[in-house]
């Protein structure tokens, strides 16, 4: 399936927002990626800039919009299958835009920034609500997660972002980062896994 538009969601694990100093959302925080932002983890090699300060890794389940799509359908039928993803960041290029009250584009969206995993059948909410994922980074937990720890639900995202942006066909929704973000380095060795499945890996190349 072709990808749609890329919604992403910040802040929604109440940890994560204050490791960073923000604030606890009310409501849903959604931002977007470009397409050419879409990478595949399946072993090779993830290049990230080397000139634009430091690159944050955010480990997040992702949900895939399914062709039978329509507004208002419950959750089981909108949503055909999930995986694992990367919401790469340029965290010096976010501070410097969040200070001057600039849209965070420049530092969510550059190539290579929305990566994603093997993608897995999606039953229901309650088949991800009592999972945990987790980020291995040179074989050494990194992050680690359980959505039921999210501020707003699947159901609540999907109805969000439906009702202010519209949802079709291949969208993709990165759902939010719990707490343990941190740079990259050159030669990291990243590893996803849901429910201790591997969903994607690769090497982090700084070019």
């Amino acid at each position: 399936m072709k990808p749609g538009n890329i919604y992403c969601v910040g802040r929604n694990y109440r940890l994560h927002a204050l490791e960073l100093g923000n604030e606890v959302p009310t409501s849903p925080m959604i931002f977007t990626k470009p397409t050419h932002a879409l990478r595949e983890t399946d072993g090779g090699v993830l290049t990230i800039p080397h000139d634009r300060g430091a690159v944050h890794f955010e480990l997040e389940l992702v949900l895939r919009i399914g062709s039978s799509y329509r507004t208002g359908m419950p959750l089981e039928q909108a949503v055909d299958s999930f995986t694992l993803g990367l919401d790469l960041t340029l965290r010096d290029v976010q501070s410097e835009l969040k200070a001057k009250g600039h849209p965070w584009l420049a530092a969510k969206g550059f190539k290579g920034s929305a990566t994603v995993g093997k993608w897995l059948p999606f039953t229901s909410s309650e088949q991800l609500i009592q999972g945990q994922f987790k980020l291995l980074r040179n074989g050494e937990t990194a992050q680690i997660g359980q959505p039921k720890d999210m501020i707003f639900s699947f159901e609540q995202l999907v109805r969000y972002i439906d009702e202010q942006y519209g949802l079709g066909e291949g969208d993709l929704i990165y759902t939010g980062t719990p707490a343990g973000v941190a740079a990259l380095n050159h030669g990291d060795c990243l590893e996803m896994q849901w429910n201790e499945q591997k969903l994607g890996s690769c090497f982090v190349e700084v070019v």
